[in-house]
């Protein structure tokens, strides 16, 4: 799913890639999927895109925007957006194809659920992709400390370290793949309710969100994620489905998997303890 690391590394790879072309026709539902979520009739999609040239793309939170003139293409969730040259094989399974005028092409199949929007800028209407583009990013310095405590501050304290980050779109892109090596980086049990943490329990998780999501993206997203070009990111994650299974690098032990508020999360018991 597209959390901050990776909208950051295909919005670049966009950008160097499909920006300044034109595009000749678009395509969708070409294999539909009842969760792929369009923005008004994606009928119309090739109407309003094609003959504009691409512009600039960019990543706010989770999302991908590409404006395309007077349009903006905004994915979002579980959109797997592929760039193919002129010579690939375009996947039959996905819900947008768009071709350029140099025969490479662009597509996006869902992965569970997905946004693909592509409308009038001056006409888009999205709330998620307002909080994303309003609120500081993680990745950047105007996300400090002073407003992190901020966040901590506006929730209830019996809210947990998971529902504070992963939820409410405190902050964009954060989502339940990225939290778990943050929370193991700060050694925070994920049903940590907020009353609990002491001064530097909150200082180190700060400091856990900043550098670990910034080793994702220098990295170009998770190894559990893919990049435009299909190859997976290069951040080795600690605690995911791939790795939860490996000993826990600090202590040696096993780790725990367990179901919470509508996700799986991974923990080390012996690094990550809980204080009830």
């Amino acid at each position: 799913m597209l959390e901050i690391p990776e909208s950051h590394t295909i919005a670049e790879q966009l950008n160097e890639t499909i920006k300044g072309k034109k595009i000749i026709t678009v395509a969708t539902d070409n294999y539909p999927h009842k969760f792929a979520f369009y923005y008004e009739d994606p009928k119309g999609y090739d109407g309003l895109l094609k003959g504009k040239i691409v512009g600039k793309s960019s990543a706010y939170g989770g999302l991908v925007e590409i404006i395309v003139e007077d349009i903006k293409i905004v994915f979002g969730d579980g959109a797997n957006i592929r760039y193919h040259s002129n010579n690939e094989e375009i996947p039959e399974k996905n819900q947008l194809l768009i071709k350029f005028d140099d025969s490479s092409s662009l597509t996006c199949s869902t992965q569970m659920y997905a946004q693909i929007h592509a409308v009038k800028s001056k006409e888009y209407e999205n709330e998620y992709y307002d909080l994303a583009k309003e609120k500081p990013s993680p990745l950047y310095n105007d996300f400090n400390k002073k407003y992190f405590e901020k966040l901590i501050d506006e929730v209830p304290p019996n809210t947990s370290i998971k529902s504070f980050l992963a939820t409410k779109q405190r902050i964009p892109g954060l989502g339940n793949g990225t939290l778990q090596d943050i929370l193991f980086n700060a050694q925070v049990h994920p049903k940590t309710k907020i009353k609990k943490l002491r001064t530097k329990d909150k200082n180190e998780l700060f400091e856990s969100v900043k550098k670990t999501l910034k080793q994702m993206r220098e990295n170009k997203g998770r190894n559990t994620e893919k990049t435009l070009f299909g190859e997976s990111g290069k951040y080795e994650t600690i605690l995911s489905s791939k790795n939860f299974k490996n000993p826990c690098p600090s202590c040696g032990g096993k780790f725990n998997k367990e179901s919470y508020l509508g996700g799986t999360i991974y923990y080390c018991p012996n690094c990550q303890k809980l204080d009830f």
